[in-house]
């Protein structure tokens, strides 16, 4: 079992404030998308104590989206699968692929619901909402994520801070 540390807190504290903050600055919902704040999503692969800061930045935000109490549900479920999946990962250029997967399936299939509603339509215009959502993410999360993953474990502290978390998990 993990310890609950000061330090997991506040890495987590300071990932779900950063995600926010970033996100709303630069808003991002719907069908064609790229949240930058999601190159966020791939640093519980160095930090699992990253995962509840991803997952409550996330949710800080779904509060605010148009799409109402089905993306605080949706938006923030698929954020947290794709974190503890991205923990698990064993290879660096693998972990941004379960943010791709998680939300090109879970959001695109909760932009068809949001649509369509489970009629008519449902799984063509889920496919849809899927290819696009993920092909945002996979910018989000390759062309972003992937270089912080590559960069952070340069810095000395956190280099530290990785080798901290590793221990611990």
């Amino acid at each position: 079992m993990r310890k609950f540390t000061t330090r997991n807190l506040t890495i987590g504290a300071v990932i779900a404030a950063a995600y926010a903050a970033l996100t709303l600055c630069l808003p991002a919902y719907g069908a064609i998308q790229v949240r930058l704040a999601e190159a966020f999503t791939v640093l519980p692969f160095l930090f699992p104590a990253a995962i509840p800061g991803v997952t409550v930045g996330c949710l800080v935000v779904n509060l605010l989206s148009p799409y109402g109490p089905v993306d605080i549900v949706c938006g923030t479920a698929a954020s947290l699968i794709a974190a503890v999946w991205t923990a698990r990962m064993k290879h660096k250029a693998l972990a941004p692929l379960p943010p791709v997967i998680c939300n090109g399936v879970i959001i695109g299939a909760m932009l068809a619901w949001y649509e369509v509603g489970f009629g008519p339509g449902f799984w063509s215009l889920a496919a849809v909402h899927g290819v696009t959502v993920g092909l945002g993410e996979l910018v989000a999360c390759y062309g972003l994520g992937l270089p912080l993953l590559m960069v952070l474990p340069r810095i000395p502290y956190f280099r530290t801070e990785i080798s901290a978390a590793r221990l611990q998990s």
